[in-house]
């Protein structure tokens, strides 16, 4: 058979690289009709950061995503990316849990279940394949690519081999960072289409440029599978265009048979619909050919600009890109996907921003050296490992081997806030998000982030519903309307105001964005707590990074040791432990679990 298959990656990973994953469900069920009628192989539709965007941003159900997708696309195989061991979130959970998850998704409306391991460690993947197996659904075994001094064609083919031998349906090569060179595909697909006897599909991002010429590479040598994105969100860190790659087979022996003016159609719909979500455009996601150096793949590069811009840093993305290939081989060349991505990238950052390598380092980079997250491809940094670590003993055996059943316990945790196998699933993925969600929606308090108006709003700095207000300065009242704020850049952001009818600007330097909500209200983020003085004293304990308390792992009184853990803080999705930075008495606590926190605030102050 010579007809080249598509999937459309519209609905998941084409804007979980140029937008954050943003894209709300509203916005894709309109078009789902139109997708249906095209005639893919499959639509990939959930999986990777859109569960986890769902619920932290959204504020929406991903399993009912799930399931009005389905039904809106009746005639379509769904597809989604988990990952083996880890499913969604950001650990590995025990075998129960993936058995569970899997199940779910598959009566949910799952048909496709692309399975990778971030260390490319096949043990992670077996208990999935399996599962997937059980349910009748077609398990994709994926080798996630990557380049370094222990990353070889050989060695691909042998996990792929390895992969078919496990009862895989087919084998993805998954280029996440556009790390693929035309002949180096041709080599590879060659090399795997000559030693498999199922379907090989190639899932390339178009970061460097080459994914096209990648694709084009890979069905002259065999492959009959391959990754687009419909053109409004392709390109860049996404993937090549769905309607170029069809131009290009039109009238040949690969001809994909998709009508391509109805493809277009859906073009110019998602072409409106990313305007929508302008806020989370990056400077950082159109084509770079650096990523050949620093391997930084496209939806972890368009959260890492996110990110960096909540942290007031975005002007240190360079720094950062240059750092994430020293802490990648540091760590033994981890292909950088998720969760191994975050985990480098977010080092990567504390790196950078502390101004010391490794002086902070988070809770997943000392499980990932303990072997928690399985075998790293080459040798770890002892140096780093030892900094990371102590003496701690590293695991050598698959890291679910030493999980004990947790769905009974996970129940118990989420206790009446479940109220499906489903939410006991969502709480598994990440707790504290998961019981945020779950107890909004108890609570019937659940709101998506606010959109910023449209661009043309947004430039002339004015929006409708003015905010009120009566000011005393000085013994003098003065009446003060906020008729709208402009565009916020890293430090601060312009508010338009009257003083007494008499137009004026002010520029708002804040640790909070004020923002005005559509019936005019001013709304600020969860409050940080009380303004906590700032530190001066070695006693007092800071973080380096703005972020959330996890847990607070001392009370007043207690006496502890210079680098006894004080708390958990959470930034960028990684936890972080705050140590002690002198020996002495726990003196006083001024945050609590929830609280948001920043730097160089007095969190815990120690007295010696």
């Amino acid at each position: 058979m010579s007809r080249v298959n598509i999937t459309d990656t519209i609905l998941r990973d084409a804007h979980q690289s140029l937008i954050a994953t943003r894209m709300r469900t509203e916005d894709m069920l309109p078009i789902c009709e139109k997708l249906d009628q095209i005639g893919y192989w499959s639509l990939e539709v959930w999986g990777g950061a859109t569960f986890d965007a769902c619920i932290r941003f959204l504020k929406e159900d991903p399993w009912e995503r799930l399931r009005q997708l389905k039904e809106a696309l009746p005639n379509t195989r769904l597809q989604m990316l988990l990952r083996g061991q880890n499913l969604l979130g950001y650990r590995h959970y025990a075998d129960d849990v993936v058995q569970a998850f899997v199940k779910q998704a598959a009566e949910s409306g799952i048909d496709v279940f692309r399975i990778f391991d971030a260390m490319n460690d096949l043990r992670n993947l077996q208990t999935a394949v399996d599962a997937v197996k059980d349910s009748g659904k077609h398990a994709q075994g994926t080798i996630s690519y990557t380049t370094s001094p222990v990353h070889t064609i050989k060695q691909f083919v042998h996990d792929a081999k390895k992969l078919q031998t496990m009862g895989c349906d087919s084998i993805a090569i998954k280029d996440m960072a556009g790390l693929l060179t035309p002949y180096i595909t041709e080599q590879l697909v060659t090399a795997l289409v000559n030693e498999l006897t199922i379907p090989v599909h190639l899932h390339s991002h178009s970061t460097s440029g080459l994914a096209s010429m990648c694709h084009l590479k890979a069905i002259e040598s065999g492959c009959r599978h391959i990754d687009t994105a419909i053109s409004a969100f392709s390109s860049g860190t996404s993937h090549p265009p769905t309607e170029s790659m069809v131009a290009a087979l039109h009238d040949t022996p690969y001809d994909s048979g998709l009508n391509l003016e109805a493809l277009q159609e859906i073009g110019f719909y998602f072409y409106e619909v990313r305007k929508k979500y302008h806020q989370f455009e990056s400077e950082f996601t159109g084509m770079d050919t650096r990523v050949q150096v620093n391997q930084v793949p496209g939806g972890m590069i368009s959260n890492l600009s996110n990110q960096l811009k909540e942290q007031n840093a975005l002007n240190r993305m360079n720094e950062v890109l240059s750092e994430i290939p020293k802490v990648r081989e540091d760590l033994g060349f981890p292909p950088l996907v998720t969760p191994t991505s975050q985990i480098v990238g977010t080092q990567a950052v504390l790196n950078v921003l502390t101004g010391k390598r490794y002086s902070s380092i988070t809770n997943e980079v000392k499980l990932y050296l303990q072997g928690k997250y399985g075998t790293p491809p080459g040798t770890v940094n002892s140096r780093v490992r030892q900094q990371a670590i102590g003496n701690e003993i590293v695991i050598d055996c698959r890291p679910a081997d030493l999980l004990k059943p947790e769905m009974e316990n996970l129940k118990q945790q989420a206790g009446e806030l479940a109220e499906s196998a489903e939410d006991i699933l969502t709480f598994a993925m990440f707790p504290e998000v998961g019981r945020d969600f779950l107890e909004q929606r108890k609570a019937g308090t659940l709101a998506p982030e606010p959109l910023e108006p449209p661009i043309s709003a947004q430039t002339t700095g004015i929006k409708s519903a003015p905010t009120e207000m009566t000011v005393t300065l000085h013994g003098e009242d003065y009446h003060v309307k906020i008729t709208g704020s402009g565009h916020k850049s890293q430090q601060a952001r312009p508010f338009y105001i009257t003083v007494d009818g008499m137009p004026e600007e002010i520029i708002v330097e804040t640790l909070e964005e004020i923002t005005l909500s559509d019936d005019g209200s001013m709304t600020t983020p969860r409050s940080s707590g009380s303004k906590r003085p700032r530190a001066t004293e070695p006693g007092h304990v800071t973080t380096s990074m703005p972020g959330t308390v996890v847990e607070v792992l001392v009370n007043e009184g207690d006496k502890v040791t210079a680098g006894d853990p004080l708390l958990v803080a959470e930034a960028m999705k990684m936890e972080t432990e705050i140590q002690a930075p002198i020996d002495g008495t726990i003196k006083t606590i001024n945050i609590a679990k929830g609280e948001t926190v920043n730097p160089d605030e007095i969190l815990i102050e120690i007295e010696k």
